[in-house]
């Protein structure tokens, strides 16, 4: 993975941008601009050298927060068009006038809970790619994300150490949802001492429509869970 001069300052300005912005609202608990490089960043950018983003052209990243990883990814690959989702408007204008002024033209931003806007025909099952940072568990990720990915697309859910067992936690919610589960890879960048597992879900069947079930359910009540 290899930025430019240009990538590089857009993510060194967007930086400063979300860091000034984070003293009024809420965006990131990491304030540290080395920590911000590495954790937001580089960290974001885990997924680039995978066939399954190399490939595609429609990309959403649900549960965005302060643009990451989707704002990143969009600088990297300026061919490819980003959805940004947020349940919080205030952080999407944010991003919006830092994206407009760096001139990052390839993002659209959708305000919204995931569970209501993967039922709109607007997105539902609309992108070849969903990339996921948010903290939920596999069963509850996989059921905001997965109504949104087109059948032969896929998810890239970013997670830690638990990976394999939230895997197999999460196995049943696959199946329902019209997913598989194609591997858990593991990346590192030894240069910022990054190791990550990010899991690999391939769309194998449509969605059915009762789901994702109503705002709140899918975090309350996980699919497969007794």
């Amino acid at each position: 993975m290899k930025l430019t001069e240009e990538q590089n300052l857009k993510l060194e300005k967007y930086m400063e941008g979300i860091l000034s912005w984070n003293e009024k609202v809420n965006l990131t608990n990491i304030t540290d601009p080395a920590e911000f490089r590495i954790k937001h960043n580089a960290d974001s950018l885990m997924c680039v050298d995978f066939p399954e983003f190399q490939s595609a052209k429609n990309v959403i990243d649900v549960g965005t927060g302060g643009g990451f990883p989707g704002i990143p990814l969009a600088v990297y690959a300026p061919d490819k068009n980003f959805t940004l989702l947020d349940s919080l408007n205030k952080r999407l204008k944010i991003i919006d006038e830092l994206a407009g002024s760096l001139d990052i033209s390839n993002i659209t931003l959708v305000h919204g809970r995931a569970e209501d806007i993967a039922k709109t025909k607007e997105h539902r099952e609309k992108y070849d790619l969903c990339v996921s940072r948010a903290v939920s568990n596999l069963a509850t990720l996989s059921e905001y994300c997965l109504p949104f990915i087109k059948v032969g697309g896929y998810l890239l859910a970013y997670k830690g150490p638990g990976a394999e067992q939230e895997a197999e936690d999460a196995a049943k919610a696959l199946k329902i949802l019209g997913g598989r589960l194609v591997g858990i890879r593991e990346t590192t960048m030894e240069e910022y001492g990054l190791d990550h597992r990010i899991l690999v879900i391939e769309k194998v069947r449509n969605t059915p429509k009762t789901y994702p079930r109503k705002a709140g359910t899918p975090l309350k009540e996980p699919l497969g869970k007794a």
